[in-house]
């Protein structure tokens, strides 16, 4: 078994960066070599692992991702520069962050208690229409006839189906808090208030103050008042459901920080609603964000920046000196880009050897589980009438429990190969081992969740959800999608930059062709077999 060590990157080539002018090609073979004892750096700072340990403990890495293989046996304490500290400035914001998210719960309160009261005014006032006039002049009225009795079982039952369709369409969990009022929603909410507001005053002049005798009229009129609003209801659906289904504009999601791309066809959005369907297909479509992966190349390119320090020690009064200096730094200058043209070949070896150790570390691991999953045998219904000792009965949680550590250590050190360890908790992965014992999934089934990164929703969701989004658009956000619109979704850690491109305009043509043109004659030539 091989052994590797866990040294930190950043005291590395700053060891290198002081001890350079002393020791010369000792330190370029010092560095070929990757010796073990490498110098601390008096700025590493040490990153504890946080609350919830995962797999791996610790999953901060730098440098080249090398780590001890004995999980469980030794500790090691990785050291760095950690890209993920907390300044003073980042604990104001995150201070900031949940007051705004405290701000949005009470206007999110405020919408619904807005809504729940037009609802209550809509739906009790057909009734108060039928019954105000039995409650204020009741010696007046008409006998109500047939025809009139008939209209109370229409009322009724269209206030049913407008309460179920209401139910439907409006009272849905909220998917999202979104920064600026939904346009549509709100002018169908004004035009409902108008419009109930209207029949209220021509009900109070027309009928309440003369005191209308006609009851059949009363209850025609609440009639009319339930259709128009059946009729304000199917409007709300063709502007809020209907109208965005047809695909109007093609948006490109670029992840900033790895560049993963998708694209989306869009309706007759808003920004800020095309903004929360990229989000919801971004935690469906796009992979895990893993800043593990971005470390070695930001400490390759911290490498290749680190130039040679040139001291003018004679101080700017001696020309001559100065010229000499100047000379000099520009000769230790370009010996420096010469050696930097050569960095290509060390990353070449780098990825080859990274490949090479990723391969080793699949193949264990596929052989330690594959041998693991020939432990685990289900009961037949035969078997199970027979009664057998209570130690070799185990459910699934315990038949998980019992195979895991076979598989444990190949799977640890696949998982830091691949920079995979801060995705996966040793308590994720044995409820998936217990998933896949009980639905009788094979080994390869098993490990596809962790050969293959699988979407964002598939990980845990203290791993990826983010707490709030924040829309970054040059445009107003209740303003619709146009042709070369651009905004940004941030969240922590990285940020989407989306582009809009209105789908183009498609012109087809026919052409005919008669089925009885399809004839064909054989040509023979002197030279043909046939």
């Amino acid at each position: 078994m091989d052994t590797e060590s866990t040294y930190s990157g950043y005291s590395y080539y700053s060891g290198r960066s002081r001890g350079s002018h002393r020791h010369g090609e000792r330190s370029r073979d010092h560095h070929k070599s990757r010796s073990k004892d490498g110098s601390r750096s008096e700025k590493s700072v040490t990153i504890n692992a946080p609350p919830a340990e995962p797999l791996l403990g610790d999953s901060s890495v730098l440098g080249e991702e090398v780590q001890d293989d004995n999980w469980g046996e030794t500790t090691t304490a990785v050291t760095g520069t950690s890209e993920h500290s907390l300044s003073q400035e980042d604990i104001v914001r995150i201070t900031k962050d949940l007051e705004d998210s405290v701000g949005l719960d009470c206007r999110r309160y405020f919408s619904l208690t807005l809504a729940v009261v037009l609802g209550l005014l809509v739906f009790l006032t057909p009734l108060a229409f039928l019954a105000l006039p039995h409650l204020l002049w009741p010696d007046k009225l008409l006998v109500c006839g047939t025809a009139c009795e008939g209209l109370f079982i229409s009322v009724a039952f269209k206030l049913l189906i407008l309460l179920l369709a209401v139910w439907a369409l409006f009272f849905r969990a909220p998917r999202a808090g979104l920064p600026r009022v939904f346009v549509f929603r709100a002018l169908l909410a004004v035009l409902v208030l108008l419009f109930v507001v209207s029949y209220w005053l021509f009900y109070g002049v027309r009928i309440m103050d003369s005191q209308d005798e006609n009851y059949q009229g009363i209850v025609q009129y609440a009639v009319s008042l339930v259709d128009a609003l059946l009729f304000i209801h199917y409007l709300a659906i063709v502007l809020l459901e209907l109208r965005q289904l047809q695909p109007a504009f093609s948006v490109c999601v670029t992840r900033s920080t790895d560049g993963e791309t998708r694209h989306y066809n869009l309706g007759q959005l808003s920004i800020q609603r095309a903004a929360l369907a990229i989000i919801e297909n971004y935690y469906r479509d796009f992979s895990v964000h893993n800043p593990a992966l971005l470390t070695a190349s930001k400490s390759r390119a911290a490498k290749h920046l680190a130039g040679l320090k040139v001291y003018n020690v004679d101080g700017p009064g001696n020309n001559a000196a100065t010229g000499l200096a100047h000379s000099q730094s520009r000769a230790m200058i370009a010996a420096a880009a010469r050696r930097r043209d050569t960095n290509h070949n060390e990353l070449y070896y780098e990825e080859a050897e990274h490949e090479r150790r990723v391969r080793k570390r699949k193949a264990r691991l596929v052989v330690a589980v594959e041998e693991a999953f020939t432990h685990v045998k289900r009961m037949q219904e035969d078997e199970q009438q027979q009664k057998k000792a209570p130690g070799d009965v185990m459910d699934p949680r315990e038949a998980a429990q019992a195979i895991f550590p076979s598989m444990a250590r190949s799977l640890q050190k696949y998982l830091r190969t691949t920079r995979q360890q801060h995705c996966h908790s040793m308590e994720s992965i044995q409820q998936h081992l217990a998933f896949c014992i009980t639905n009788n999934m094979t080994p390869k089934a098993f490990l596809e969740s962790y050969l293959t990164p699988g979407p964002t929703l598939q990980y845990g969701r203290e791993r990826w959800l983010a707490r709030q989004w924040t829309l970054v658009s040059e445009a107003s956000v209740t303003s619709g999608l146009k042709e070369g619109a651009i905004f940004l979704l941030k969240c922590i850690d990285f940020s989407l930059v989306v582009t809009a491109k209105r789908i183009p305009y498609i012109q087809l043509s026919e052409e005919f062709i008669d089925p009885k043109s399809h004839k064909f004659v054989l040509r023979l030539q002197s030279e043909t077999s046939v």
